[in-house]
């Protein structure tokens, strides 16, 4: 997640968390608020309305969950199904074409939830309290992710993260990965973090040592070019809980996980 990017609290997200509650089936007013006199969607109300998505409690440790039975868990199940049943199909389609099939999984909130932080911060951000929480690494899983990971490994599929964490976090975003059962090619050959200081040379275009200038979709984008134009690979499905993780194309289909508490341009 690129967090300089990420608006700073749940009121910037209202628009965009307002139409993904609607299309999940959960309350929303149904309000605009770009270039428009109609009063925005209230804080309170939204608020409300994610945590009723998401069937947010704390457990025993007093850690936010989402729960299992939740809308968020029904439609992440209703994704799931689909993403498998495309991914057999495709990865078989790609073999007997002499492909290389490969996904490629975001992590922030695709494969790792971050609800806990969201909720404890009154969906604010921090940096030095977000890096705090990457590196505890006890994020718990996505619903179905981690088993998604695995079930392209078996079909055949090779699996990369895409990830706007940064090298700093390597080893933390890694641990937590195996803590949740995403534990599939988690060396530095698939996990793709930002590296400021001494960017790839496939981002040439946006960033160079010392100066970064790519936006999210540059980034993510120009990392998928890589797999596919350098590393050899077809990139057969892209999953993210972003539209800028999934735009910029080099991926035959994308998956759109649902997050409401922030929006990354």
């Amino acid at each position: 997640m690129h967090k300089s990017l990420r608006f700073a609290a749940v009121a910037s997200a209202c628009a965009v968390a307002g139409a993904a509650l609607y299309g999940a089936g959960a309350a929303t007013a149904g309000q605009s608020t770009a270039n428009s006199t109609h009063e925005p969607y209230n804080i309170g109300v939204l608020v409300k309305d994610i945590d009723t998505y998401y069937g947010t409690a704390p457990d025993a440790n007093g850690v936010y969950q989402a729960s299992p039975t939740s809308p968020y868990a029904k439609d992440l199940a209703s994704l799931d199904k689909a993403a498998r049943k495309y991914i057999d199909q495709a990865a078989r389609k790609a073999h007997h074409r002499g492909e290389k099939p490969a996904v490629v999984f975001d992590i922030d909130d695709t494969l790792l939830l971050s609800l806990d932080y969201e909720k404890r911060y009154n969906y604010t951000y921090n940096g030095t309290t977000w890096a705090d929480y990457v590196n505890r690494a006890d994020r718990p899983a996505v619903f179905g992710s981690p088993e998604l990971v695995q079930y392209a490994e078996k079909k055949g599929v090779e699996v990369f993260y895409n990830s706007g964490l940064s090298e700093a976090q390597r080893s933390a975003a890694v641990e937590n990965l195996k803590k949740v059962g995403a534990d599939v090619n988690l060396d530095t050959d698939h996990v793709f973090l930002k590296d400021k200081a001494n960017p790839p040379s496939y981002l040439s275009a946006c960033a160079t040592p010392g100066t970064w200038t790519c936006t999210t979709v540059q980034y993510k984008s120009g990392t998928r070019a890589h797999i596919e134009k350098d590393l050899g690979y077809e990139i057969i499905a892209n999953f993210g809980d972003q539209y800028s993780d999934l735009e910029g194309g080099y991926a035959d289909r994308t998956y759109k996980l649902p997050n409401p508490t922030y929006f990354v341009s």
